[in-house]
Formats: structure tokens, C-alpha cells, sequence
């Protein structure tokens, strides 16, 4: 299952995305977390006691490497030119199982608080005033587009902030999407304009309170979120002493059954593998017809195989 982590600067997304990871793994799930903000906190939130540095290859600079890897003997994909990020697989395309013993994988996933972790990279000062940063999430947005997960398996993503996310298709790449919202009213402004672009693609939602430290709080986001509030986190001392670098204890026990609503909710979607493709091909088309047919110099529709049938199903 693929989650999102989405909202407002500051909201706690990443945070929430730590916990929820660092949650999912100490049961012993398959998970893997990608950290697909700008600001590339995560690891630091998966293992704030730690202060080494994350090592493991950045995908953002290998994005050329990483086409190459992918389009296997795809013979829709003649070049890593010729593949954008858009591009969906077909038959030849290289397929990945959640972290497989394939050189993606081996290459691209370190360990941040016993979590596997894929980092995008930072938006560097080489990038300043000549790049754009979703260009960087191409890479992941890539690699769930031929990522084969099974029942049980999650990848969790951190998001960038805000109606950014809406910058690339990578938004409807998701079983469900959980937009973390303080009690607030800037907290809950980019829930409505994500709920809106969601609805359009039947892209699935649910809101997370954060940071709530009274009924006054609840109440507020039951009042601007209605049913799509899902669960609500309380105001922790433990994530405050970890973001200091000095966890002490456990997580709060109602912020932990918080985490198990989360993966309930998640459990309870299953997926749609069509809806998946279908898509990522209506993406790619869109960003065929806007920039990519001009910069490759190629019709990029032939890029999607009618015949090529998404699931478990295509690893044979």
C-alpha cells in the first residue's frame, strides 16, 4: 500500500510521517519511507537521537541512471532522453518489488531508525534560478510507477508542503493520502484546496489532526473537515523532546492508537491497480501535450503500451 503524508508548512507531516513508518516497521511490516520534501528532514525525524548523516545516494542526481535501470528493453523507450517522468511502464520496462534485490534498491536505500529510507535530495544552490524541485521527485514518481508492492508491503511519502503537491501526477500515485491539519484556520486551508483536486481523479483522503491540546481543537477541525476527519494526534511531549534529539519514554498512548487508525484505514483500501495505470496514463499524456513532446522531439504517446496489463500479473 502507498501512502502520502500532505498539508500545510509546519503541520507535522513530517513528523507524522516518521511516526507512522517507525510504527509500521517495529510490527514487522515490509516499509519502506521516501522523503519527497524540499526540506529533507526525515531521516533526522526517523532517528532524531542519531546525529549521523544520512549516506545512501540522493535519486534526484541519478535520475538519468535510474530511466536507464528502468526502460529495460522497453522498445517504446529507445533513450533515457527519450523517458520522462511521466512515462509509464510496458512490456521490456523494468518491474520492482518492494525493496528487491535489485540495484535500485541496493544502491538508493539506507536505514534511518531501523526504517529503509529513499531520499529525493536537497534543492541545492546549482538548482537556484534554473530548476524547478518536482523535477527531483521525477525520480519517485518513477519509480511507484513500476513499483509491483503486495498486500502488506507500505511505502510511506513524505510530500512536499502545501498545494505543491499538485505540481506533478505524483499525487494520484496513492491508496490513500492523509492530510495532516493543525486546529487552526491556515491548519485547514490546504485541506480544501486538496480535497477539491482530489475529487477530481477519485484520488481517496483523510485528515489527521495535529497537534490538538483541547476539545475546543477537536471540535474546530470536526466543524471545517466534517467526515473526513479520521483521527486526531494530542499535543507530545515525546515528539518535542525528540525534536531536541533527546527522545525519552514512548510515544503517548492515545497518539499511538492514533497510528493504528491509520493503518486500519489504509488496510481497509485495496488496490486498484487500474486506476493506477489509468492515471499515470492520463498524465503522461497531459504532460506529453504541454512540454515533453516539444523538449524530447517525439510523440510520447507511443509511449504507452495498450497492451501491457498493470499488477502482479506484469512480473510474469
Amino acid at each position: 500500500m502507498r501512502v502520502a503524508f500532505v498539508g500545510k508548512g509546519g503541520s507535522g507531516k513530517t513528523t507524522l510521517s516518521a511516526l507512522f513508518s517507525r510504527h509500521l516497521a517495529r510490527s514487522g511490516a515490509p516499509v519502506l519511507a521516501v522523503d519527497g520534501d524540499i526540506n529533507q528532514h526525515l531521516a533526522e525525524a526517523l532517528a532524531p537521537d542519531d546525529d549521523r548523516p544520512f549516506t545512501a545516494p540522493a535519486l534526484g542526481p541519478h535520475l538519468g541512471d535510474i530511466k536507464d535501470y528502468l526502460r529495460g528493453t522497453n522498445p517504446r523507450i529507445p533513450s533515457r532522453e527519450a523517458m520522462v517522468k511521466t512515462t509509464p511502464p510496458g512490456r521490456g520496462s523494468r518491474l520492482l518489488r518492494l525493496l528487491g534485490d535489485d540495484e535500485l534498491h541496493a544502491r538508493h536505500v539506507g536505514h534511518a531508525g531501523g526504517v529503509p529510507l529513499m531520499v529525493t535530495g536537497e534543492f541545492d544552490e546549482s538548482d537556484l534560478g534554473v530548476a524547478c524541485y518536482h523535477s527531483k521527485l521525477g525520480a519517485v514518481e518513477l519509480y511507484l510507477g513500476h513499483l509491483v508492492d503486495g498486500p502488506g508491503e507500505y511505502v510511506v511519502v513524505d510530500m512536499t508542503a502545501g498545494a505543491d503537491a499538485f505540481a506533478s501526477g505524483l499525487f494520484t500515485r496513492f491508496d490513500l493520502t492523509f492530510l495532516v491539519a493543525e486546529p487552526t484556520r491556515k491548519g485547514v486551508s490546504v485541506y480544501r484546496q486538496y480535497r477539491d483536486h482530489a475529487r477530481e481523479f477519485g484520488v481517496r483522503i483523510a485528515v489527521v489532526g495535529n497537534k490538538v491540546t483541547c476539545e475546543d481543537d477537536l471540535l474546530f477541525l470536526k466543524e471545517q473537515v466534517g467526515d473526513d476527519l479520521l483521527t486526531h494526534l494530542v499535543h507530545s511531549d515525546w515528539v518535542r523532546a525528540a525534536e531536541r534529539g533527546r527522545p525519552r519514554g514512548e510515544l503517548e498512548s492515545h497518539n499511538r492508537h492514533a497510528l493504528d487508525v491509520l493503518r486500519e484505514a489504509v488496510d481497509a483500501h485495496p488496490r486498484d491497480w487500474d486506476r493506477l495505470h489509468r492515471h499515470a496514463v492520463e498524465f503522461h499524456l497531459r504532460n506529453a501535450r504541454a512540454w515533453a513532446n516539444e523538449a524530447t522531439g517525439r510523440d510520447l504517446a507511443d509511449q504507452v503500451d495498450p497492451d501491457f496489463a498493470p499488477g502482479p500479473s506484469a512480473l510474469s
